[in-house]
């Protein structure tokens, strides 16, 4: 065969493995999205649903963890139920999922004897589509995420585990890290988050500074984090035998050895921690309506 006419077997050959490729990761998406595969991603503003009949949802379980005190925040009733423009945080929270094209079902958890007050505040005023469940709060936010975890449907190969009180964040920001884990095969999960933009020193415990590291290592990370439902379930069994605590739910699949992914994200999804973060989240979420 002659130079030119192999070359041209080659990229053949290339073609064919790459279309043999994308046809692979469209099936998996199809699989996260249902209908929803090939469409681009939409806001929901004031719980307005912009969905067609007979469009099914995806297949990715949102756990939303709000089962704090709220000890930071000062409020002896927490802040999940706090008011932001008018309305719940913890209801913009739900409404961002509620709008996410792949997600199928929501399970809030939170304290035990606070669930009636939730749903009452935060879930039946503003007219849902997504099916709603609860489940109780554990005694560490690992906890929590294990309960919602074990309140997931069955069916939902992911799940998205969120912060209650990151209210800001977008439908178009959950439908992305779904995609984002749904194209890549060898992915267990992905994170939100942003590059590092300040300075870091690293320092003992009275603040005197040992050195200062190359930033462009790090990631600020928020949530949502998504997962393949198998590997979080085997990372928190395998934290609970072995008695590991993360700091975040994507600590506990990377001590498992499985491998995730940082994809950035707005910088306004802030989180509520401290009264001094309302303001600012209110302005951005009133401008946002405006």
């Amino acid at each position: 065969m002659a130079a030119n006419e192999r070359a041209d077997a080659s990229r053949a050959d290339a073609s064919r493995s790459e279309a043999s490729r994308s046809a692979e990761i469209q099936t998996e998406a199809d699989g996260c999205f249902g209908d929803f595969a090939t469409m681009p991603a939409i806001s929901c503003p004031d719980s307005t649903r912009v969905e067609e009949a007979g469009q099914q949802r995806g297949s990715v379980c949102a756990i939303i963890v709000a089962g704090g005190t709220g000890s930071r925040f000062g409020n002896p009733g927490g802040k999940q139920l706090v008011e932001i423009a008018g309305r719940p945080m913890l209801s913009w929270t739900i409404e961002a999922f509620d709008c996410a094209h792949a997600i199928s079902h929501i399970v809030v958890v939170c304290p035990e004897e606070r669930c009636a007050e939730y749903r009452v505040r935060a879930v039946e005023p503003y007219g849902f589509e997504t099916p709603i469940t609860f489940a109780d709060a554990g005694m560490t936010r690992q906890d929590s995420t294990h309960a919602g975890l074990v309140a997931a449907p069955e069916g939902c190969a992911y799940v998205a585990i969120h912060d209650g009180a990151r209210p800001l964040i977008r439908p178009e920001t959950i439908d992305a890290a779904v995609q984002a884990l749904c194209a890549d095969a060898d992915l267990d999960g992905v994170v939100c988050g942003q590059p590092a933009i300040d300075t870091l020193k690293i320092a003992d415990p009275v603040g005197l500074i040992d050195s200062t590291p190359d930033r462009s290592q790090f990631w600020c990370v928020q949530t949502p984090q998504v997962f393949r439902t198998d590997a979080l379930r085997q990372a928190m069994d395998l934290a609970t035998r072995t008695g590991f605590v993360g700091t975040d739910d994507a600590s506990l699949v990377e001590e498992a050895g499985g491998l995730l992914r940082c994809i950035e994200a707005p910088r306004d999804n802030l989180k509520v921690t401290v009264p001094e973060d309302l303001p600012l989240v209110e302005a951005i979420m009133q401008m946002r309506r405006n």
